[in-house]
């Protein structure tokens, strides 16, 4: 099978056989490019035609949800080499040019044609034939063109007919023309469309400064090859300057550590069996093949393609390019000069670079895989949440039955497991706890054959590691099966050994709610039955998992009582905020059940709430705290999906870290952030004591902005053999997953294609996009798989947090199914993240809001009392004025980069430079100034702009009059927005009366109640919107200014000469 990766050269000969035009949709029917550039008006004559096959469409070329792709079929290679791919300079791109490429050339009016395009050989025109033009029309030469746009950007690729069809990496589109003329054109594969988009555009940039001959290109990668030279003659002083395959490995290891010894041994192979030279020569290479073998290993297609896109001098960056780059793709804010010149000093290997400012190929693939262009955001390494909340308001990491190392039956217990857990973040353990020998309590699964552990040891374990890894607090689930006077000895244990890290605080009168982490910090919890206040009696019920499956719990009666056992008052004692109680309904523990009693529920019980009552079992968790333990059948220690429970609010939600797989994964990830501590605040709706949460709902949240999550799968590097694999050799066939996890209207799986023969470098190049309604919960989660198996398919996976992802061009790096990094395992990934809007439906990338005509908004719901009802229609109009505000900065925003050519992914920064670009490729003499009018900055042209630069400015002064009529109407529709909260409240503390008054009952009294908690919710989170909605539209003009100044604009204020401080202030 052939690579889908390989671009599609097609040779001058070939060429010569085509000589009909071919409709793409399968119709053989000549068309006739009828456009105005034509001088020709013929009419179809029948001719003689060759029998060459139209192209056929490949499955790279639909998109995910078009009708017509192809299944997916998995594919078996034999090969033990990935098929090279050699673009590793400009060059490489202009040679594939010049030998031609068959593309399909899109009209105006959706029809589409296959043609030959070409670069001359003087590298002054693209050509293409057949045509119905006479030859001189059917060229462009290189000086015309104003820019190349990589993607379906022009109202031609936009159409239906096209963007549902064509894999939007396949197209783009020369800007060409005075005018601004647009030619769009659709590639094989995106390698193809690559390397189309980069030689232009190197090109360009040349043919702007110094012209275009070879001669010119190649003088530009001098830098490089001077490095590499240097690098070979010092490492070959002593060998008469060549070096041995040994020697080869040795250099090419120390200057990129990212290349496996065999790959650079098989290249020293290809080239002794490639050149025909003396017997001398045998079995050493010299300074110029070292050269070429290194820029052909090392050089990664994707990555230089994205170097010439932003690089001013086709083959490094200077210091104002890597800003751009920074400020325009990665997301970065205010960067200086400073900060290029450090990233260039820490990663650009060669002196010449360093000196210069100039970070090569070399150096921008080591930034990349640094820590700094790492998918996980780095603050979330740090402490970033609220930890002065009660604790029933986070999220808890803890484990079930922690003692265990495999089974549940008769596998190992172990002190390391406790150690284990905690140094992964674990904040609640479990100890099971049994009588043992000599009076000494012992920890094991009971009535199995699991080995036995002493409970003292286990507490000098926790002590000595409970907060090595998070200052938080530390619960033991205490599971107590043991006599009086071995629950005496683990009470002396847990005193003498924990001493003041014990907490052993009363639950005081005044009290309400439970402690925060904060106040909590480095003190052990125990969670236990506790003895009633005052009472003789020294028996309580059995509460926890050894007593509470759902068949005991179901089979009670006049003749099975609630069994009870004995408890020591010793231990009674150390219990005071997690006490354990028995659950029986949400109306009971809504009136009896104090704040610091918990319940637990077994996984079954658990999910049967969930799903029968949603709403009920979030309020629930609001005040008390939960803990969710695996059924009983789980013998092998399996895991059930925490994220159901999450979705509920359930807290402690206990799964055996001990068991690997896709549940520890979602685990490991979900409490990745917040530095590792064990603690994740909850959604505050889910906190929030009036509130409506459903996590089985459908719509949007209340209060709550829907976002896009944009993912491009661009490369893997170095992917494994999966370890239980049984096929033959290293070869692999992999594709990635991509997968959703949150609430279930979030819920969703992609996948790529599969790359055949290729676990090395393997390219994807292919784009998604996932609807978040609730980002707080979500989970994006990456699997690498081979679809050439026998027996394991797994190669690597990486969970992060959606709120975690950094945006830009990132890698991930792989773990193993036990959680550990795998060696120089990679994938290549583009994040972006769009539409924070809070009303409607949210946008899907690459269609025009120009075709948006019904706007959604937030309603209120009624209560069916007449004077709440009323309370609640006076927000009507704040609710609709602050959803325009919101989405008409958000629309004429869109607007602003759809006029500037750019996808809705785009930012600020882009279209600016896009601007800049298309400004300086004008023959007109022209220049723009941005003057800042107070607050609100203005683009004023001096000169003859051409017509798409009009279009553009005109829809930045749009955007710019949304964003401040914004930014003058938000804080008052916000403050009326909390006017009628307000308002709404003054009826919650007699709601149920009121409502009973009224008449309402049963159903219809639920149903009341639950619409005022969601027109309160309405409220406060349309409010939050619109604040947020400030907040942004402020960063909107931060990065005008910033943009302008990185473009080198004047800026000018009507009343002074510089742009005041609060905007214009780096960081």
């Amino acid at each position: 099978m052939a690579d889908e990766n390989m671009t599609s050269a097609v040779s001058p000969e070939r060429s010569s056989k085509i000589s009909e035009d071919v409709f793409v949709n399968g119709n053989t029917d000549i068309m006739e490019e009828d456009g105005k550039d034509s001088d020709d008006t013929q009419t179809p004559t029948e001719e003689n035609y060759s029998n060459e096959p139209t192209m056929p469409r490949k499955s790279s070329f639909m998109c995910k949800d078009g009708s017509r792709k192809p299944p997916r079929k998995k594919t078996v290679s034999f090969s033990s080499m990935p098929t090279e791919r050699k673009i590793a300079t400009a060059q490489d791109c202009l040679q594939c040019m010049q030998s031609g490429s068959e593309l399909i050339k899109v009209r105006s009016n959706s029809r589409q044609y296959h043609r030959i395009f070409t670069l001359n050989s003087d590298m002054t025109e693209i050509r293409w034939q057949p045509t119905s033009k006479k030859p001189h029309k059917a060229r462009i030469s290189i000086a015309s063109i104003k820019e190349v746009r990589g993607g379906k950007t022009t109202e031609a690729l936009k159409n239906k007919e096209i963007a549902g069809i064509y894999q939007d990496e396949c197209a783009f589109s020369v800007i060409f023309g005075e005018e601004f003329e647009s030619m769009d054109l659709i590639a094989n594969t995106p390698d193809e469309a690559n390397i189309w988009i980069t030689g232009l555009t190197c090109l360009i940039n040349t043919s702007a400064k110094v012209g275009t001959s070879p001669e010119v290109i190649e003088e530009m990668q001098q830098m490089r090859d001077s490095w590499l030279q240097e690098m070979f003659e010092m490492e070959a002083s002593q060998s008469a300057g060549t070096l041995d395959e040994k020697g080869v490995v040795n250099l090419v290891t120390k200057l990129n550590n990212n290349i496996a010894p065999s790959r650079v041994q098989q290249k020293v192979k290809e080239i002794e069996l490639n050149r025909a030279e003396a017997a001398e020569r045998r079995g050493r290479i010299n300074s110029d093949e070292f050269i070429g073998l290194f820029k052909e290993i090392s050089t990664r297609p994707e990555i230089y393609f994205l170097l010439v896109r932003y690089a001013s001098n086709t083959d490094y960056l200077t210091t104002d390019d890597l800003l751009l780059f920074l400020e325009a793709e990665q997301g970065m804010q205010r960067v200086t000069k400073d900060k290029c010149i450090d990233i260039i000093n820490r990663y650009e290997p060669s002196k010449d670079g360093r000196k210069k400012g100039q970070l090569g190929i070399d150096g921008f693939t080591q930034y990349l895989l640094s820590d700094d262009c790492d998918v996980f955001d780095p603050d979330q390494s740090k402490i970033v949440q609220d930890m002065n909340q009660p604790l029933s308001h986070y999220f808890i990491a803890s484990s079930h039955n922690t003692y265990l190392l495999k089974d549940q039956l008769q596998g190992p217990s172990s002190v390391d497991a406790y150690i284990r857990a905690l140094r992964n973040g674990c904040r609640c353990v479990e100890l099971d706890c049994w009588d043992g020998p000599n009076d000494e309590p012992i920890i094991y699964h009971g009535h199995t054959f699991t080995s036995k552990i002493l409970f003292k040891a286990v507490i000098e374990a926790i002590n000595t590691y409970a907060f090595e890894t998070s200052e938080f607090p530390v619960i033991l689930s205490i599971e107590n099966h043991c006599s009086i006077k071995q629950q005496q000895a683990m009470a002396h244990y847990m005193t003498a050994i924990f001493d003041d890290k014990l907490c052993r605080d009363c639950v005081a009168e005044n009290e309400s709610c439970l402690p925060s982490p904060e106040t909590l910090k480095k003190k052990i919890i125990v969670k236990g039955k506790k003895l009633p206040p005052n009472s003789e009696d020294d028996y309580v019920t059995d509460e926890d998992e050894g007593a509470e499956s759902d068949k005991k719990k179901n089979n009670k009666t006049k003749d099975h009582p609630v069994k009870k056992h004995k408890l020591a008052k010793e231990l009674s004692d150390l219990v005071n905020y997690c006490v354990s109680t028995r659950f029986q309904d949400f109306q009971i523990s809504q009136q009896k059940q104090k704040f610091f009693e918990m319940c637990s529920f077994s996984e079954s019980t658990a999910i049967k709430l969930a799903m029968s009552c949603p709403e009920e079992f979030v309020n629930h968790n609001k005040k008390f705290l939960s803990r969710i333990y695996p059924n009983g059948m789980r013998v092998d220690s399996s895991n059930y999906n925490p994220q159901d429970l999450w979705n509920c609010g359930c807290q402690m939600v206990a799964l055996n870290y001990q068991t690997h797989g896709l549940m520890m994964d979602l685990y490991n990830g979900f409490f990745r952030r917040n530095a590792n501590c064990g603690y994740i605040l909850k959604p505050a709706i889910m906190r929030e004591e009036i509130a409506y949460f459903s996590a089985n709902t459908r719509d949007v949240i209340p209060g709550v902005s829907p976002q896009i999550l944009h993912i491009k799968v661009i490369s893997g590097q170095h992917f494994p053999k999966p370890k239980g694999s049984g096929s033959r050799g290293d070869v692999t066939d992999p594709y990635v997953t991509i997968e959703i996890f949150g609430i279930p209207a979030d819920c969703a799986e992609e996948r790529t294609k599969t790359v055949p023969h290729n676990g090395y470098s393997p390219i994807f190049d292919e784009s998604f996009e996932f609807q978040i309604n609730l980002p707080e919960l979500a989970l994006v989660r990456f699997a690498v798989l081979d679809d050439d198996y026998i027996g394991d398919e797994f190669i690597g996976q990486y969970t992060i947090p959606f709120d975690c992802m950094q945006t830009g061009y990132r890698h991930i790096r792989l773990c193993s199914n036990t959680g550990e990094i795998i060696p120089n395992c990679t994938l290549f990934i583009h994040v972006a993240i769009t539409n924070k809007r809070g009303g409607g439906k949210a946008h899907k990338r690459g269609m025009s809001v120009k075709k948006k005509t019904k706007r959604d908004y937030t309603s209120m719901k009624s209560v069916g009392v007449k004077n709440i009802d009323e309370t609640f229609k006076v927000a009507i109009q704040p609710l609709r004025d602050g959803t325009d505000l919101r989405d008409n900065v958000q629309i004429t925003l869109a607007e602003f980069k759809e006029t500037c050519g750019l996808s809705p992914i785009a930012n600020i920064k882009q279209c600016f430079r896009l601007m800049g670009t298309r400004l300086s490729n004008s023959t007109e003499q022209a220049n723009l100034t941005l003057i800042m009018r107070g607050e609100y900055p203005s683009l004023e042209a001096q000169g003859n702009l051409p017509d798409i630069l009009k279009k553009a400015l005109c829809s930045f002064d749009e955007l710019v009059a949304e964003i401040k009529n914004l930014l003058e109407n938000a804080d008052t529709v916000y403050e009326k927005l909390l006017h009628c909260k307000r308002a709404g409240m003054e009826w919650h503390e007699d709601l149920e009366n009121i409502c009973q008054q009224a008449g309402l009952k049963g159903k219809k009294l639920s149903k009341a109640m639950e619409n005022f908690s969601w027109n309160i919710r309405v409220l406060k989170g349309q409010a939050d919107l619109v604040n947020q909605a400030k907040k942004e539209s402020q960063e909107y003009l931060r990065q005008i200014t910033e943009a302008a100044q990185s473009m080198g604009l004047g800026k000018y204020n009507e009343n002074q000469t510089e742009i005041p401080e609060s905007i214009d202030s780096p960081l």
